[in-house]
């Protein structure tokens, strides 16, 4: 799961630093925010569809998430793909203007209900893709970031510094980028 994180913050620092640099588009972080949160549901929404032959790829496969979730969760094989679809569905949410608020809150209901399946994976210590299980002190924060990421991609989270004030993931100055 750190490779996720690690995608996650890579791509936010890229690009704002393109925002400094100019281009207008990533001149707020929270747009910043919400296209790193699109590239990182990408990643992690496509690994849910990828079939077994893919075991020894160094990404997770269908089956590497189907022990993830709680045995009182019917239909785990379609759950799995369900919220892959609700990953990319996000993203490519999050990458729009006009749905980027709508992709945020939504996707921050399904952190809050994918939660669950993260604790139950740390505590019944179930190993993902071939590596120990995530322990639940590192799974809870970094589901908690990424809760923050897309309410702040959302524009619930609000920047209070100066040059950022009053601008939302919705108000943007990308408006002026075709």
């Amino acid at each position: 799961m750190m490779e996720t994180l690690i995608v996650l913050l890579t791509t936010l620092l890229a690009l704002r630093t393109a925002g400094a640099l100019g281009a207008r588009r990533f001149a707020a972080w929270p747009t910043c925010a919400a296209y790193s949160l699109g590239v990182m549901l990408i990643m992690t929404g496509t690994t849910h569809f990828l079939p077994e032959a893919f075991a020894d790829s160094p990404v997770p496969t269908h089956g590497d998430l189907l022990p993830m979730v709680p045995p009182v969760v019917p239909f785990p094989g379609v759950m799995v793909y369900l919220t892959g679809v609700l990953e990319l569905l996000g993203a490519v949410g999050l990458f729009r203007t006009r749905t980027r608020r709508a992709a945020g809150l939504g996707l921050t209901a399904l952190f809050v209900v994918m939660l669950p399946a993260n604790i139950y994976a740390a505590v019944s210590g179930i190993p993902f893709n071939g590596a120990p299980a995530t322990p639940l002190w590192a799974r809870i924060p970094e589901q908690a970031l990424y809760i923050g990421a897309a309410l702040w991609a959302a524009g619930v989270l609000r920047s209070t510094r100066r040059g950022d004030r009053g601008l939302s993931a919705g108000s943007a100055p990308e408006h002026t980028v075709a």
